[in-house]
């Protein structure tokens, strides 16, 4: 008999973006690499070896260091191995995102009882990343205290009318000075919805991958998106468009919580129990 996690497994494996996205943007698909598709293979078989009906819960798009590791959402891998008893060996990462979810499902009652309710996934199954482009200031700040040594004025630093090349043509400025490299570029998180052109090129895939996820024996009464802003704004013209689900209960992002409402998490946890009907 084929069971959820056997369609869950299945969904994962197969999930697959061909088209073009924008310039910059990598796509980040944890599942073409196998140790993540054993991994996530053990967490479905473990908890969702039947074929009871869930809530489904939508978060943003997986993380680098969350699913993006594990191909379990907001399950980084110390969660994996302290909390899940699941074997990994690969990079190890902490996801703050992690840490909140985990605290929710134990006050919830554990494991079993949560996944036994809920599975979760993305609005975007698929996640991205991209090459900072914040750079630092530092670059600007020390070539402009190297100048000031040989009695270069600040001004000519900043001067829109003329090349810097040409504003320090009167000073005995030696080339080294102006070859102080930038901070390199590092790779970044990058959402569904940071930009017009990346929720274009990938509307077709993310209702197709909802429209399948509905398949899997999902309670269509309610659905909780992890997300009060821009993924729920989205969430809710999809759903209105398409119909998918009667209701959809929005919650502080995980992310957002650890991040600027720590202090608060316990009340944030009470929260997600009374949304959740615990």
């Amino acid at each position: 008999m084929t069971t959820l996690a056997d369609t869950i497994i299945n969904f994962n494996s197969n999930l697959n973006f061909s088209g073009t996205l924008p310039e910059g943007i990598r796509i980040m698909n944890p599942f073409k690499e196998e140790n993540v598709n054993a991994i996530s293979e053990a967490f479905y078989r473990k908890y969702y070896n039947d074929n009871s009906p869930r809530h489904l819960i939508l978060g943003i798009n997986p993380g680098r260091f969350g699913s993006g590791l594990t191909g379990i959402p907001f399950t980084d891998p110390k969660h994996l191995i302290a909390n899940c008893g699941i074997d990994y060996h690969g990079p190890m990462a902490h996801e703050p995102s992690s840490v909140f979810v985990y605290d929710v499902i134990n006050a919830f009652g554990g494991l079993e009882a949560f996944y036994s309710r809920f599975y979760i996934s993305a609005v975007c199954p698929l996640g991205f990343t991209n090459l900072s482009t914040n750079l630092s200031t530092n670059h600007s700040t020390n070539l402009s205290a190297n100048l000031s040594s040989y009695g270069v004025h600040e001004s000519v630093f900043s001067s829109p009318q003329q090349p810097l090349s040409t504003n320090l043509s009167s000073y005995e400025v030696h080339e080294s000075v102006l070859s102080i490299q930038p901070p390199k570029r590092r790779e970044v998180n990058y959402n569904y919805y940071d930009s017009r052109e990346l929720t274009s090129a990938m509307m077709d895939f993310i209702v197709e991958s909802l429209q399948t996820q509905l398949t899997f024996g999902i309670n269509r009464d309610i659905c909780f998106c992890f997300g009060t802003g821009k993924n729920e704004k989205f969430l809710n013209e999809l759903n209105n468009r398409y119909g998918f689900f009667k209701r959809i209960i929005a919650l502080e992002h995980p992310r957002y919580i650890m991040q600027y409402k720590a202090k608060s998490k316990e009340a944030y946890i009470a929260k997600y129990l009374e949304a959740f009907g615990h």
